[in-house]
């Protein structure tokens, strides 16, 4: 049940807006693109779908390679966590109570912070991790820092209760805290610091306005844990079912994404497209974060002893690694030449197509990516991903534009959706 503020005027617009927290929703306005482009009428973008095979077969030999057994975890925070061979999070939770419930209260909480942080660091960032005196950069810096900030009980309002996250530590972060602790200075920019503090700010006040999802005082993610066993069947639960908690719950917290008649409706983008007789008319929904956050949950989850199903009800997530692979290997075709000093709005349409055509073809993709390997249906979209080809994407990425391996299309991140 939606909080009453966050309800919009009127029962049908209210059913009609409520459906875009969808994770088939999501998939079906990104095929309607999808289509719209396939017949030739983008402005923006052409593709050669006959490219697909060979980008398979690509995404198949960088998962042979780090994987030759093809025993591939779920992409998700927790690969991050042990950059560098590093096995962290087991270090940490040798220190937090042993039972399993608690233990997966915390990894909830963990996951939840770093991956609101997790949204593009830029070219420039990186961490140096005191312990170890290794370098980080991109997502595995935000990760081993995210970890770090969390393990010093930077989250936690409770200093006998250092390994947590809860909601008021969250309302209190600014900007300069999470600068100190992310080591940024001149000469180590992260670009949206402002905006990612703002989001932990605005999780901790979510947190708060749903007792049901996140327990009572001090509210936490990780009482998700609880809900999720109180209404799983056999201690079996949908991944939809997953993403569409953490949308009802957290949808208030994304300052980019959409808002219809005060119905904040997250990760989504306007494009012409998409045409209904509603008040989504137009509306494509993402929910890329909420998405990652939910494979990022599966670990936990099945710590507290529950089976999380039908994993490919989710999309791929539509950000710059699987969608610049698409481009860099010629699938997506940009009509016009990208000029790489020019970094487009992520509300843009063009911005808008390039991710609905990313999760389309990734849809494609996982059958091609299953016979290139020879596996069957166990083998889901986060094992593809993980396998896979957000690796791959940044590998083409860096033989095509080295030392980085930037997006082949620059887009002016704010560190909440890229």
């Amino acid at each position: 049940m939606q909080a009453p503020s966050e309800q919009p005027s009127g029962g049908t617009k209210a059913s009609a807006l409520a459906k875009l927290r969808d994770a088939a929703v999501v998939r079906e306005r990104c095929h309607i693109v999808h289509r719209w482009v396939a017949d030739g009428r983008s402005p923006h973008f052409m593709l050669d779908q006959g490219r697909l095979g060979a980008v398979a077969a690509y995404v198949a030999d960088v998962t042979r390679e780090t994987y030759p057994d093809l025993t591939i975890p779920y992409h998700s925070r927790w690969r991050h966590f042990s950059a560098g061979g590093i096995e962290r999070w087991s270090a940490l939770a040798a220190h937090i109570d042993a039972d399993p419930i608690a233990r997966a209260r915390a990894a909830v909480d963990l996951a939840t912070v770093s991956v609101l942080l997790d949204a593009g660091a830029g070219d420039a960032w990186r961490y140096r991790e005191p312990d170890t005196g290794s370098v980080f950069a991109r997502s595995e810096g935000l990760g081993v820092a995210s970890l770090d900030m969390f393990a010093a009980g930077c989250f936690s309002c409770g200093p006998n209760q250092p390994y947590r996250a809860d909601a008021v530590a969250l309302e209190s972060i600014d900007a300069a805290t999470l600068a100190s602790h992310f080591q940024v200075n001149a000469g180590n920019p992260l670009i949206g610091l402002e905006q990612r503090a703002d989001l932990l700010r605005r999780l901790g006040k979510a947190l708060g306005k749903r007792a049901d999802l996140f327990g009572r005082a001090p509210a936490r993610p990780g009482h998700l844990v609880d809900y999720f066993l109180g209404i799983a069947r056999d201690r079996r639960i949908p991944a939809a079912k997953v993403l569409a908690a953490l949308l009802d719950g957290l949808s208030e917290i994304w300052p980019s994404g959409l808002t219809v008649d005060g119905f904040p409706i997250g990760d989504a983008g306007r494009h012409r497209a998409v045409r209904t007789n509603d008040a989504t008319d137009q509306i494509v929904p993402f929910h890329k974060l909420s998405q990652w956050l939910t494979y990022s949950l599966l670990e936990p989850l099945e710590t507290a002893g529950l089976t999380v199903e039908r994993l490919d009800e989710l999309t791929a997530l539509p950000e710059y690694r699987n969608g610049g692979l698409l481009v860099d290997l010629g699938v997506i075709r940009p009509r016009a030449p990208i000029d790489p000093q020019v970094k487009l709005d992520v509300t843009s349409e063009f911005v808008v197509e390039w991710r609905a055509l990313t999760v389309a073809l990734m849809d494609s993709l996982l059958d091609l990516v299953r016979k290139e390997l020879g596996v069957g249906s166990s083998f889901t979209m986060p094992h593809m991903l993980q396998g896979g080809t957000w690796a791959a994407g940044r590998k083409i990425a860096r033989e095509l534009r080295p030392p980085d391996g930037p997006s082949p299309i620059p887009v002016a991140a704010d560190g909440t959706v890229f």
